[in-house]
């Protein structure tokens, strides 16, 4: 039997922050798979992102820390941060940061990759169903009032966003259509939303 267990997390909220939920896959070879889905209270997507690895992280060391742990996310925020690429910059997230760093250093071996959502869909429709379930549906929700903060934030974003648009445009109209190479300005652009809790 392998000593690796491959872990699938995934969490959001529907308002950001709003109603939020968590889930976590776990895999293990020749043992069924172990999962878990709650609904959270109101919270961000990114505090609900760690919430859900901090669940499977807490799973895996009733299980043992002597495996392996080999951790698959959408959250590209979460997934760089953990891997010491990004800082993290949000005052919401250290603690939960930290508490996912302490849980992780419990195991001898830990891998925590970004994948895309289509490679996430168990846990995916798994956090969706916890918030299906709870009647948090965005429909039943109603028109919600944007307060001035949020605006405000949401037009910094916007001109960070297009600032990093001009800088490629600029380098483009020079002739190389692949410098910067499209997806990498896009995987920018994602980690600007993302950081700033607007996908």
């Amino acid at each position: 039997m392998s000593d690796t267990f491959t872990i699938h997390t995934d969490g959001g909220a529907r308002g950001n922050p709003g109603p939020a939920a968590f889930a976590y896959v776990i895999q293990r070879d020749g043992a069924p798979a172990i999962e878990e889905a709650g609904c959270l209270g109101k919270m961000t997507n990114n505090q609900a992102e760690y919430t859900a690895l901090i669940r499977a992280l807490e799973q895996a060391a009733r299980l043992g820390t002597g495996h392996q742990l080999e951790i698959h996310s959408d959250s590209e925020l979460l997934v760089k941060q953990m891997n010491g690429e990004y800082r993290v910059k949000d005052e919401r997230l250290k603690p939960l940061y930290e508490q996912a760093r302490r849980l992780a250093s419990r195991f001898g071996a830990v891998t925590i990759r970004h994948i895309g959502r289509a490679q996430n869909a168990w846990a995916d429709r798994l956090y969706n169903a916890a918030l299906d379930a709870a009647g948090k549906r965005p429909s039943q929700a109603g028109p919600q009032k944007r307060s001035a903060a949020a605006t405000g934030r949401e037009a910094a974003v916007r001109e960070e966003a297009i600032e990093c648009l001009r800088a490629a445009a600029k380098t483009w109209a020079l002739g190389n259509a692949n410098d910067p190479q499209p997806e990498l300005v896009w995987e920018q652009l994602w980690s600007v939303l993302e950081e700033n809790g607007l996908v």
